[in-house]
């Protein structure tokens, strides 16, 4: 029990700084093509890179790879 307690907090930072780097990638892109369905959640914006993947920097590109995307 006392392992999980230790790991727990190591994994939810792990996630929260891939998140964080996914978000720096992908800003400028999301300010460019995505602006307009930014206040509507996660999957518009997603789904609006996707529709944009051409135009895409390399470093956003990247990021939506690595997460299957």
């Amino acid at each position: 029990m006392t392992r999980f307690l230790f790991i727990f907090p190591f994994m939810l930072f792990a996630a929260s700084a891939s998140a964080q780097q996914g978000h720096d990638a992908c800003a400028r892109d999301v300010t460019r093509f995505c602006r307009p369905v930014m206040n509507n959640g996660d999957q518009a914006v997603l789904a609006c890179l996707k529709e944009h993947r051409t135009r895409l920097s390399k470093a956003c590109d990247k990021v939506l790879i690595d997460h299957g995307q």
